[in-house]
């Protein structure tokens, strides 16, 4: 079984994928350290080196390489649903959590840490919040396709797993 973590980036994608996956026996699996681990750049460098379109096209294709895995939680990137039919493909393969979060709290979560973040590394505080504001409001079309959604704040693995206990099987 495959289970996606989805939601704005600072959401606890990849926390939660950690205490998940350790909780229920399972791989936890970021998928941007993959990303980055396959071909050996960061993240930031192939934003800015190849562009946005062309991560976009390594993030599908490295989510779609682990259609294999067995009994992994997958932390997504922020934007991993909202390109190539990639939310539908989660869908299709396993189950999908929407970790929702408040876009203050996203803002004080990732502005201290903004400049390893390509989207928004080069922003100022007041062009930020518009950014993680407008930007939550185009993603949730796709996010609101999750067959869980949940608060990301306070967020406990014990409310996790008893939210996929329907989809786990024994």
């Amino acid at each position: 079984m495959l289970i996606f973590l989805i939601g704005f980036m600072g959401a606890g994608k990849s926390s939660q994928a950690k205490k998940l996956a350790a909780r229920l026996n399972f791989e936890s699996i970021d998928l941007d350290e993959l990303i980055e681990k396959t071909n050996k750049q960061s993240t930031s460098e192939i934003f800015k080196i190849s562009g946005e379109q062309h991560f976009r096209k390594i993030e599908s294709e490295t989510l779609r390489a682990l259609s294999e895995k067995q009994n992994a939680v997958i932390a997504t990137g922020g934007g991993t649903p909202c390109f190539f039919d990639n939310m539908q493909w989660m869908n299709e393969k396993g189950i999908t959590v929407y970790l929702k979060i408040h876009p203050g709290t996203v803002y004080h979560r990732i502005a201290p840490s903004k400049s390893k973040r390509p989207l928004i590394s080069h922003m100022n505080d007041a062009d930020l919040m518009e950014y993680i504001m407008e930007t939550m409001i185009e993603r949730a079309p796709f996010y609101n396709q999750a067959k869980i959604q949940m608060s990301g704040l306070n967020l406990k693995t014990e409310d996790l797993v008893s939210a996929l206990k329907p989809f786990l099987k024994d």
